[in-house]
């Protein structure tokens, strides 16, 4: 039980997410053949879609009311800048195919894409949000594909972690 925590408990770190969850899991696995491999990739998914609503409403939310304040108000406000920008650059790109770009960008493991991410340019897009998070769980399932493709082949040193 406890490998299953802390595979979910990795998958819910921003920028981490299941892009490092899922090694760890192969990792435990090749440390305990009991292990439950597609368990866990339930585990993890379930993990990674679990901060979705919240950064979806109250991100945004929360970096508007700190834009004016003393010690984080340039960084809020810098967020927000980016934010916009970036997502009105995705927007201007992908028209109106943009639920399916919103997938991809959380489907392909690069660095600073996946959930949070890609859930936090959805709000900043005011998008919808069962349309959006219907892109983001197509996103998270293709990004465990491809992890879990790359982990067995052996290449899960690309992520940091030797398997």
């Amino acid at each position: 039980m406890k490998n299953y925590i802390y595979v979910f408990l990795i998958s819910m770190v921003p920028l981490i997410e299941l892009r490092g969850a899922i090694p760890a899991a192969y990792i435990i696995l090749g440390e305990n053949p009991d292990f439950n491999l597609p368990l866990a990739y339930i585990i993890i998914a379930i993990g990674n879609m679990l901060p979705v609503p919240f950064i979806f409403f109250f991100a945004r939310r929360v970096l508007e009311w700190g834009k004016d304040k003393k010690y984080i108000g340039k960084f809020f406000t810098w967020c927000l800048q980016k934010g916009e920008k970036g997502g009105q650059k995705l927007q201007a790109k992908a028209g109106r195919g943009l639920y399916v770009a919103l997938l991809l960008f959380v489907g392909i493991p690069l660095p600073g894409t996946g959930a949070w991410t890609g859930t936090l340019a959805a709000s900043f897009l005011d998008m919808d949000f069962k349309k959006s998070v219907l892109a983001v769980i197509g996103g998270v399932i293709l990004a465990g594909v491809i992890i879990g493709v790359l982990c067995t082949l052996g290449f899960g040193a690309l992520f940091g972690i030797g398997v």
